[in-house]
């Protein structure tokens, strides 16, 4: 009897329900700087004959906040006057429906450069990186250079600093005397240490975006790049078909700056 019983009140027992288990979560997206680095990592490793460095501008996400030109002032120690990455401002439509668009414009780092061409001295050449560099120890600073680039993305260091022409010796200000430490800072472009009033220094020379190429050859990305806010400049190998430039230079609404030059730029936009 208990064990009819027993098998009755089981019978009427209901089942219990399986354990659920918890929903699986999406592994979080990857910032797009983590995936470059890694990309980059791995371009290092690779003989320079094999690799491509591009940069691509995402202009639909640039919001003309100078952030990477203030990066580039401050990674190479640029003078007033000597600008490596402007940034153009163009206010576009009619009241009241007016907007601006911003045009980052680094050096196009072309495969025929126009530039190394017209040099009387040799001092500006593409290096076995494919990178467009000048040889400061080099350079009698003609300028003929600056004629010859149709992007505007070379300047001149007339040896100007920023305290020019303030206050001396005053206790209640930062004097000249006190703040020529910063206007001296050691320039180490194109991995050389060069004094700003030594016998290496690029005063009297022409002076252009590298790349930080100083970085590169240290496995970090561009100042330019680690810098931007919005995440619209992107920099790697484009011949890595799995890197994210790559995927970036193939896709049907990228353009180049006066293509129609011959240039060939390595500089890619996005409208």
């Amino acid at each position: 009897m208990v064990n009819s019983a027993f098998a009755a009140e089981t019978q009427q027992a209901p089942a219990q329900a399986a354990p659920v288990s918890a929903p699986k979560q999406a592994p979080a997206p990857q910032d797009v700087l983590v995936r470059m680095h890694k990309e980059l990592q791995a371009a290092l490793k690779r003989s320079q004959a094999e690799r491509r460095w591009v940069m691509v501008i995402d202009l639909r996400r640039c919001i003309g906040c100078h952030a990477c030109t203030v990066a580039c002032i401050s990674e190479n120690k640029l003078p007033p006057g000597v600008v490596y990455r402007p940034v153009t401002i163009k206010e576009v439509g009619v009241y009241p429906k007016v907007s601006m668009e911003f045009l980052p414009r680094p050096c196009m780092q072309c495969d025929e450069p126009p530039c190394t061409e017209v040099c009387p001295v040799h001092a500006t050449y593409k290096n076995s990186d494919g990178i467009v560099v000048v040889d400061y120890d080099q350079c009698i600073g003609c300028r003929a250079c600056i004629a010859a680039c149709p992007y505007g993305a070379r300047t001149f260091d007339f040896g100007h600093n920023y305290l020019e022409g303030t206050p001396k010796g005053m206790e209640f200000l930062l004097s000249q005397e006190k703040a020529n430490a910063y206007e001296n800072k050691v320039n180490i472009e194109y991995g050389k240490r060069r004094e700003r009033n030594g016998h290496a220094s690029p005063v009297g020379n022409v002076r252009k975006c590298h790349f930080c190429l100083h970085r590169l050859e240290a496995g970090i990305l561009p100042a330019c790049t680690t810098t931007c806010i919005g995440r619209a400049t992107y920099f790697g190998d484009a011949n890595d078909k799995g890197s994210l430039v790559h995927e970036l230079i193939a896709r049907a609404d990228v353009v180049q700056l006066k293509k129609e030059l011959g240039t060939r730029p390595r500089v890619y936009y996005i409208y």
